[in-house]
């Protein structure tokens, strides 16, 4: 449980890094919203569903991923 806190606050944290102008943006925020929603319920000893986090964790992935992808199509041109 402690390693998955740690990575959510670790994706948190580049989630929020993401540029307002990025088309990601929206879908950004509301994944950090769940996230948010995830942590809490882990910090509070609320039973989490974990397969909904690990969703969340990999939606949180794909949109890093993709605003990687997008910064370097941007520094290109």
């Amino acid at each position: 449980m402690l390693e998955r806190s740690s990575l959510i606050q670790l994706l948190l944290s580049r989630l929020e890094r993401i540029s307002v102008d990025s088309p990601l943006a929206h879908r950004a925020s509301g994944v950090r919203g769940a996230l948010l929603r995830s942590l809490d319920e882990q910090t509070s000893g609320s039973a989490a569903d974990a397969q909904e986090i690990d969703r969340t964790v990999d939606a949180a992935l794909a949109i890093l991923r993709q605003a990687a992808e997008e910064r370097r199509r941007a520094r290109q041109h």
